[in-house]
């Protein structure tokens, strides 16, 4: 069990691939914190994996701030950290997104990153360990039109994943993106616009291997990096879709 013994928090835990991730790490170990701003979500899958449910917004700082000292109380110390809460907007041409929509997905997909680094990372450099995974997308490295502010945002995250591992591997703390394609996941539809089967076959047909990306999937790929057994991996994003980006 490659997690044995270590915490870990997964935003976004409470469906999708954070809640794959949340499983795979129960399974290898770990001892999970499934934090969502979903509270009942959140819940329901902690009370699965035998972890702790944690309701949080990832954009706002005190509700950060808040998930954190949850977590030290629980365990003492934060091991890994899994920034996976995201959104997206609806496609659209790039000047008719709202500027709310912008905010919003820049918020969450970006600026989270910065606030959970902030409360997390002196614990993990006090610690001379530590783990960070970012959920990014291949959005991020192979952008698709109509969901341009939302590519952005990932290839933020990419840049801020190696911009992170670089100050931070002195102090023994690796950093690494996980870069999926579309999956099963509540973001579906957003990324597609409508959910059809001729739109789902569209998708399909840029997928070599023929098929979504899966939370199983992410869960096995996110226990690798996370682990022991991945302790030269750092600044890395890795993509986890079938072909995509080929």
């Amino acid at each position: 069990m490659p997690l044995e013994g270590k915490t870990a928090i997964v935003t976004g835990g409470g469906s999708g691939f954070g809640a794959g991730i949340a499983r795979v790490f129960a399974r290898e170990g770990a001892r999970v914190m499934v934090a969502d701003i979903n509270a009942g979500a959140a819940e329901d899958v902690a009370a699965e994996v035998g972890g702790i449910g944690q309701e949080v917004d990832v954009a706002d700082g005190a509700s950060v701030a808040a998930m954190t000292r949850a977590a030290l109380e629980a365990w003492g110390r934060i091991d890994i950290l899994v920034n996976n809460a995201g959104i997206t907007h609806m496609p659209a041409p790039m000047e008719e997104v709202s500027e709310a929509d912008f905010d919003r997905v820049l918020a969450v997909n970006a600026k989270s990153v910065y606030l959970t680094a902030r409360e997390i990372v002196p614990g993990m450099k006090a610690a001379g360990a530590g783990a960070i995974l970012n959920i990014a997308s291949t959005a991020g490295l192979s952008p698709r039109p109509r969901l341009n502010w939302y590519n952005a945002s990932k290839g933020w995250m990419i840049t801020a994943t190696k911009a992170m591992a670089v100050e931070l591997a002195p102090h023994g703390v690796r950093v690494n993106a996980l870069c999926p394609v579309a999956g099963e996941t509540p973001l579906l539809r957003s990324f597609m616009g409508e959910d059809t089967p001729e739109m789902r076959a569209k998708f399909l047909s840029t997928i070599p291997l023929g098929r979504f990306s899966t939370p199983q999937d992410m869960g096995e790929a996110a226990a690798f990096l996370c682990s022991d057994a991945a302790s030269m991996i750092t600044g890395a994003a890795l993509e986890v879709d079938g072909g995509r980006c080929i």
